[in-house]
């Protein structure tokens, strides 16, 4: 990826995070944004989404995003300031959640010790 592309999506995230966190009320769920991917023409662009919640929560707050996705492209546009506009759509990313499962597996199984931040001596 060019560093470039780096640096807008890193923008995007920035900006679109401001807006959702100014702009919308979740109650009990905690809702950030873990990456965004833009296309290469800047026509598109795929933002990541993490909540901590119920599943079923989860997908609610998915869904508003991508209905409200005009609003927050609008916001967002009017502060950063690209060729093209890229139509921001939401999908949900449970890689953290994936990975705090596979970190519990591994200390359940004895390989690796969270508390002290190592790995078992055995190994």
């Amino acid at each position: 990826m060019s560093q470039r592309l780096d640096r807008v999506n890193e923008l995007l995230k920035r900006e679109i995070s401001a807006c959702i966190e100014k702009s919308f009320e979740f109650t009990n769920i905690l809702v950030t944004i873990h990456a965004v991917e833009t296309a290469k023409d800047l026509r598109a662009a795929t933002v990541f989404i993490g909540v901590i919640g119920e599943e079923v929560e989860a997908d609610q707050v998915i869904s508003r995003l991508n209905a409200k996705h005009g609003f927050i492209q609008g916001v967002v546009m009017k502060r950063v300031v690209l060729r093209n506009t890229p139509r921001l759509t939401f999908v949900a990313d449970n890689s953290v959640e994936r990975g705090v499962r596979v970190l519990n597996i591994l200390e359940e199984l004895g390989e690796i010790d969270l508390e002290n931040g190592n790995e078992s001596p055995d190994n």
